[in-house]
């Protein structure tokens, strides 16, 4: 009988290796026929402009320039045609692109370390994005192509420059749709009124898109002056030309935060590409619910919108079979990852987030912070992006994703719709001050002359860095992350912990529940359960970031208690 068994599994091994091997080899010539292929560009003239360097870090290619602050953010002038500015925006930012691919690989790697499945990930993401740049308008798919001459030969082995060009403006869609990876949870928020301190409109957002730490070091503010359509700025980063987060010269500002989705079948807009297009060609919310309509994303995204003309803020809420626009129901209004529209309120993959993940519990929070304070400034809206606690000013620990602040935001920013006033974090995270630019200046061209060589924020308008970046906490919460970089090679390499490690990981984020889990988790591979058990205990003990998040630890203690069963029958 027990023979009988083994043979059993090892044909059911078999059959579902030979399953791997057949799909493998499926997608990998599905993926080779129907590779994406360029755009063709009429006038390839403006590749044989020569980059111009007149200091470190600040550079000139025909009449678009880039520069580093005194900030550390990156400011870029972008011009012309769709084709011209991508290969302008590739030149001048070729160094921080092989920078920034760099770190995405390096991510994707810690995410995926087996090789094996690496390989098998490419070609199913090329299967699955296999018809993306049909649903791209032509305009951005030349600027994503101008961009990919820039492209380092070094990835190749992942695709061609234009291949991953295209492919990463799918990445918060694909980050999002393979939700293990937890790449994305962004708050962002909008008053104006009665609300407002001053009357005015104002939106403010964390945009907590995490591949990394190096990720997030080089952000680019692009302000764009367009061949077609509204003049506009956004935050991004290297060869990134659709929009996260951005304001137009009508006022108009556009942020996206991602929803749960059920895992789609193909590619088809990405949500980046859609916000671009809002940003430059929506100039009321009406034109801005005009241009979301005709596209149909592959994943499920909110989009927050905002517009002086207007005077308000709606939420335009997408999935591939749905559609709704939030209204706000008094003088602010709050986005999370989960929607709020009727359209949604029966729907299952949004009920099961509401109740399963950490959105709803971080909308709560900024509804908590917004009720304590009668007229909202835009210092206070800082205060908010940049507050650490949980509902009831609990101590969820430091980097929970309960937090509004979860310590991972790749930019913070803040808009003033009417007066064309941006402020965005230098970093790291929200923590550092919040630079002030005024719009009016910048499109008008008070920049012009030689923008490159003096600063063209506005400094008196600037909000100071939180003191917690100064902190002892803050240097505890540094110790945290590199120990918890060091306990998960101790964990895939089944090393002995040093002596006192235990004590000194959990010393630096004690409340954190990650922190107790994380050392579960090395107990465990290491079969030493009692300790494993010990450890995943305490981390229930903690605030855990949503229902499944609890759900996932209850699990891993059953498969505790089962080992320890089976050690303790044995004995």
């Amino acid at each position: 009988m027990h023979k009988n068994r083994k043979i059993k599994k090892g044909i059911l091994k078999g059959a579902l290796l030979m399953l791997f091997l057949l799909l493998t080899v499926f997608i990998i010539n599905f993926y080779r026929a129907t590779v994406e292929h360029p755009p063709k560009a009429g006038d390839l003239s403006s590749l044989q402009l020569v980059r111009i360097e007149t200091d470190t870090n600040k550079f000139f290619y025909g009449n678009n320039w880039l520069r580093k602050s005194k900030s550390g953010l990156y400011e870029m002038y972008l011009e012309g045609g769709p084709f011209e500015r991508g290969v302008a925006f590739g030149k001048l930012t070729r160094e921080l692109l092989y920078y920034q691919e760099e770190a995405f690989v390096e991510q994707i790697r810690k995410l995926v370390p087996s090789e094996t499945y690496l390989k098998f990930l490419k070609y199913f993401v090329g299967w699955f994005s296999r018809d993306l740049g049909k649903h791209i308008p032509e305009e951005y798919l030349l600027e994503i192509y101008g961009t990919s001459f820039s492209s380092s030969p070094a990835f190749d082995f992942i695709g061609t420059g234009y291949q991953r060009q295209l492919n990463y403006h799918a990445a918060h869609d694909i980050g999002h749709a393979l939700q293990a990876l937890k790449m994305t949870g962004c708050t962002s928020f909008s008053f104006w009124g009665g609300k407002s301190s001053d009357s005015t409109l104002i939106t403010a957002r964390n945009f907590d898109f995490y591949a990394g730490q190096k990720f997030a070091e080089n952000k680019i503010i692009v302000f764009c002056n367009p061949e077609s359509g509204l003049k506009f700025m956004m935050i991004t980063w290297a060869d990134m030309i659709g929009v996260v987060s951005g304001m137009n010269e009508k006022g108009l500002t556009v942020t996206i935060n991602a929803a749960r989705s059920a895992i789609p079948l193909k590619a088809t807009t990405p949500v980046t590409i859609l916000a671009r297009e809002i940003l430059q060609y929506a100039g009321d919310i009406a034109q801005a619910v005009s241009i979301s309509e005709k596209r149909k994303l592959f994943v499920s995204e909110s989009l927050l919108i905002s517009s002086a003309a207007d005077g308000k803020t709606v939420i335009i809420e997408k999935s591939p079979e749905k559609f709704d626009v939030v209204l706000p129901q008094s003088d602010q209004i709050i986005c999370a990852n989960h929607f709020l529209g009727s359209a949604f309120s029966d729907d299952k993959t949004n009920i099961e987030n509401i109740y399963g993940s950490d959105s709803k519990y971080r909308f709560e929070r900024v509804g908590e912070l917004l009720d304590m304070v009668d007229k909202v400034s835009v210092r206070d809206a800082a205060a908010i992006l940049r507050d650490r606690k949980g509902r009831g000013g609990t101590d969820p620990g430091m980097g929970n994703p309960l937090a509004i602040n979860q310590l991972i935001a790749h930019h913070s920013v803040i808009f003033s719709p009417s007066d064309l006033l941006v402020w965005i974090s230098a970093g790291p995270y929200q923590l550092g001050e919040y630079v002030a630019y005024d719009l009016k200046k910048v499109f008008s061209g008070e920049t012009a002359g030689d923008p490159v060589s003096r600063e063209i924020s506005e400094p008196d308008l600037s909000i100071p860095a939180d003191t917690f970046l100064f902190s002892a906490d803050y240097s505890c919460y540094g110790k945290y992350l590199k120990m918890t970089g060091d306990l998960d090679n101790y964990t895939r390499n089944h090393e002995k912990l040093p002596e006192s490690f235990e004590t000194a990981y959990i010393e630096t984020n004690p409340m954190l529940y990650l922190v107790y889990s994380n050392l579960g988790n090395y107990f465990y591979e290491n079969r030493l359960y009692e300790k494993a058990n010990e450890y995943y205990q305490m981390a229930l003990s903690k605030d855990v970031a949503g229902e499944d998040e609890r759900n996932k630890l209850l699990k891993l203690t059953e498969k505790v208690h089962k080992k320890l069963g089976n050690v303790h029958s044995r004995n």
